[in-house]
């Protein structure tokens, strides 16, 4: 009983931003003051795979030099605390505490910093918890998948003045830091659109059917799973393979095109497109997901500052068929700046012929490469890519010296925004827009 109640009391209180009040949970007062050399204690909120196999192992890769070291995980699940709890010993030599839920993690005193490695829907959450215990935050995107919990935790951590890095990694690449420069240099020209695909063939891609049948309902707290979302009854597929079932995350959208919306705001620091329509479906995997198999969404960026006369992001993206990959293409009237090969060409800029014909001059790109190697690099000593890494080493440098990161709260707002825009078009069917006054969705 006494997890429903503090169930509705957060629901009651999450528009206010008071949620740590409501879960009993330290106030801001109890973060303590990290001296320059002193080590920072960090706490993990969920024992994920992606953070199994990518944030750890970058976390870890960077803890002895930073002075950094993992004290604490919390995780509602049995099955993956005790996972959780082995994994960490095994990679440090040292026993941490396995908190059942946040509120163990956070009375006990114990950390100093928190990754955030949960649900979809949960992540923004998961971030007021923590600011408002005094914790700085590295959280998985995508931040926020409704603008209430998104405007909520942009308060939040506004309010705490705590570091808060949202995981889209993009942003601390090597490649696409190159390109970021190369466009805001202004050789490339106005952007007059950006071609994106993230196209895989996997009919099991967020299907868990093993782990399903292991997930038994008196080893889950199931009451604090739904935080905020209306009640119902215990689901292992909602709680395993929950990427394919709203309201706990939106599938394609959720996943994987707030990295590529999120590349577009950063080089054009738009902060939001103007509007969004969005056509899909469940068209080919039909196993009981919410969550199509196939999108396709176009964006208008309209003029909203003086480095863009506007442009349109075509993004495209299937579970079904792998042809195409995974693309970010930037066009300009003079080429392209491919981002798979990292390489700026001439490719469709404007020729001589068709310039004099309107009384132009020729408008062609130089060739030129923005990267030594194309696409994205796994470090053969941890097994992680080249930009989780620096990502997670660009937080902790900042929670050591208070510099903004790289996917800084409002970075993560941003997407959020981009991201309901999406969600909104594809559930009416209908134009989106934005009303930037009430921060809210609009439907035209």
């Amino acid at each position: 009983m006494k997890s429903a109640v503090r169930r509705r009391d957060f629901i009651r209180t999450i528009g206010l931003g008071a949620s740590a009040l409501a879960f009993g949970v330290p106030s801001l007062k109890s973060g303590r003051i990290i001296g320059a050399n002193e080590r920072i204690r960090v706490g993990v909120v969920g024992f994920s795979d992606r953070g199994k196999y990518s944030l750890f192992p970058a976390f870890l890769h960077w803890a002895s030099e930073l002075n950094f070291e993992i004290v604490a995980l919390s995780d509602i699940w049995r099955l993956r605390r005790e996972e959780g709890a082995a994994f960490f010993e095994a990679k440090t030599g040292r026993k941490i505490l396995a908190c059942r839920n946040n509120e163990e993690l956070y009375e006990s005193g114990t950390v100093d910093a928190v990754i955030i490695s949960t649900a979809d829907f949960q992540h923004a959450l998961h971030t007021i918890e923590a600011v408002e215990a005094g914790c700085d935050v590295y959280v998985e995107k995508p931040f926020a998948n409704t603008m209430e919990d998104a405007r909520a935790a942009l308060r939040a951590v506004k309010k705490s003045g705590k570091i808060v890095q949202a995981g889209t990694q993009r942003r601390s690449a090597p490649n696409y830091i190159k390109a970021f420069n190369f466009l805001r240099s202004g050789r490339f020209g106005d952007l007059i659109s950006v071609d994106m695909t993230w196209n895989v063939n996997q009919p099991g891609r967020w299907r868990r059917p093993k782990l399903v049948e292991m997930c038994r309902q008196e080893d889950v707290d199931w009451q604090r799973y739904l935080l905020n979302r209306p009640y119902e009854p215990w689901n292992p597929r909602k709680f395993i393979e929950y990427r394919l079932f709203w309201p706990y995350s939106s599938g394609i959208p959720c996943q994987w095109m707030v990295h590529q919306i999120d590349v577009v705001h950063w080089y054009t620091g738009l902060p939001r497109p103007r509007s969004v329509v969005v056509n899909g479906g469940i068209y080919l995997w039909k196993d009981g997901r919410q969550s199509y198999d196939a999108l396709t969404a176009v964006f208008d960026f309209g003029p909203l500052n003086d480095r863009t006369k506007g442009f349109q992001v075509n993004y495209s993206s299937r579970m079904t068929n792998s042809a195409g990959g995974t693309k970010e293409i930037y066009v300009s009237n003079g080429g392209i700046l491919n981002l798979d090969t990292n390489k700026v060409t001439p490719e469709g800029g404007l020729t001589r012929e068709e310039a004099e014909v309107m009384g132009m001059k020729e408008n062609r790109l130089p060739e030129l490469s923005l990267a030594e190697s194309g696409g994205v690099v796994t470090s053969a000593v941890t097994g992680v890519d080249d930009a989780t890494l620096a990502h997670m080493r660009n937080w902790m440098e900042c929670v050591r010296d208070r510099r903004l990161p790289n996917a800084d709260i409002q970075a993560a707002y941003n997407h959020s925004v981009a991201l309901c825009m999406t969600i909104a078009a594809m559930q009416t069917g209908k134009r989106v827009s934005f009303d930037d006054e009430r921060q809210e969705v609009v439907l035209s």
